[in-house]
């Protein structure tokens, strides 16, 4: 016997989609129009041959009456509804939902992938057109240009007794600021339309994390002690920049003590032993919290990011996991963990959070900010602040669902909030 309580639900979409009468279809298998409508209502449950008949009469495999919606299309019905905070009541019946109405279910399921691909693209150009420096750049070039062009032919317009050898001048002042406004829009048209892919990366940091990126922020050699830095560096063609360089290779040195510190292997022991609790597996290894948040988040196939700031809140390293939006250019949400440690040094804090946004996910955050460098005197501690951030699947039962932060405040749909520096685009019918 098929065990599937919604086979019926299903016979049910096939047959109206055939545009038979329940009649019909029980005097073409046998069977009488009032057993039907038992099967149909999931009160009868049905195998065999009888189950054959109707595929055969509905022009269909036994399977996609049996079997069902696939697995990733109600892991995304249930997405699409708690982002929506679609009742339980509602939720639970997803499956009804997707084995009676399929080509709907797809149609739903596939409007949800798109408004959260929408979103992304929507952060990523809002912060692009916000803080990118090369577009900063050559608006200002533009800008400038077309001032002075005016400013030159102002003064032609409104004096007339500008001697003949001034108005050469003048004429000749406009004729190079108007070619250098032709090249300067060019050169912004081009940018604006060339490939991401294919784009130069406007700054240091984002050829840091390019190269990163090509790394999966692993990098095996440092790892074993067959690799020094130097040669790491000697073989990254994303860093063409001496300032990315630089960066890059304070990244990779930190990489390089932290894996001579606490190896992957002896992390992963300790981590079976004890979980992921940073201040027991500090104590275990002799090293600071801070440490064991950057050996966690370098552990292969785990899904973890790892956000690092300096003392005046600027983010120096970044490593992405998914559903966690982390600001590329602009200001990060106050609200993050990350930026409460800042005040109280040493300091561990843990704090499960829900980031905000058409699509709300849940992460457990550990921060704590440390001292760098050597003391001095009469001289303030340069402090690092860093935050691992673990994606939460479903919190336990009992458990709250975290503190709602956001990305940062021009995405951030939250009203109010006492954090916020500007208005933020995401209206409610966007």
């Amino acid at each position: 016997m098929i065990k599937d309580s919604l086979t019926g639900s299903r016979i049910r979409e096939r047959r109206v989609i055939a545009g038979l009468k329940q009649a019909d279809l029980a005097r073409q298998i046998g069977i009488s129009a009032s057993y039907l409508n038992l099967i149909e209502h999931n009160r009868r449950r049905i195998g065999g041959k009888l189950l054959l008949n109707i595929a055969h009469v509905l022009g269909v495999e036994p399977s996609a009456l049996t079997e069902g919606a696939e697995a990733a299309l109600i892991a995304s019905l249930r997405e699409a509804a708690n982002d929506v905070g679609l009742g339980v009541a509602e939720v639970e019946r997803v499956e009804e939902f997707a084995g009676r109405f399929p080509g709907w279910a797809e149609v739903l399921a596939g409007a949800h992938r798109r408004v959260l691909s929408l979103e992304r693209t929507v952060e990523t150009l809002s912060d692009r057109l916000t803080h990118d420096p090369q577009l900063a750049t050559s608006m200002h070039e533009v800008l400038s240009t077309a001032a002075a062009i005016r400013s030159t032919a102002s003064i032609l317009a409104d004096d007339s007794s500008i001697s003949p050898d001034w108005q050469a001048r003048f004429h000749t002042n406009i004729d190079q600021d108007s070619r250098r406004l032709a090249d300067s829009a060019k050169a912004l048209v081009t940018y604006l339309d060339a490939n991401p892919e294919e784009t130069a990366h406007a700054s240091p940091q984002e050829e840091v994390d390019a190269f990163l990126d090509a790394h999966d922020y692993g990098f095996d050699g440092l790892e074993a002690g067959t690799q020094s830095v130097a040669e790491v560096l000697a073989q990254a063609p994303q860093l063409v920049s001496v300032a990315a360089q630089h960066l890059a290779r304070q990244v990779l040195i930190q990489i390089e003590a932290d894996a001579r510190a606490v190896s992957r292997d002896a992390l992963a022991a300790a981590v079976g032993r004890t979980g992921i609790d940073p201040v027991a597996l500090a104590q275990e290894f002799g090293v600071s919290v801070a440490r064991v948040l950057r050996r966690l988040a370098a552990q292969p196939g785990t899904p973890r990011g790892l956000v690092v700031c300096d003392r005046a809140g600027s983010l120096v390293f970044r490593r992405p996991v998914e559903r966690f939006s982390i600001p590329r250019f602009g200001a990060c949400c106050p609200l993050w963990p990350l930026f409460q440690v800042l005040t109280h040094p040493g300091q561990v804090l843990r704090e499960r959070v829900q980031q905000l946004g058409r699509n709300v996910a849940t992460f457990d955050c550990f921060a704590v900010a440390e001292p760098m460098g050597p003391a001095q005197y009469n001289a303030p501690p340069l402090v690092h602040a860093t935050m691992l951030i673990l994606p939460v699947s479903a919190p336990d039962q009992g458990q709250t669902s975290g503190r709602p932060v956001g990305s940062t405040c021009r995405v951030c749909p939250r009203t109010p909030c006492a954090g916020r520096r500007e208005p933020s685009i995401l209206s409610a019918g966007f």
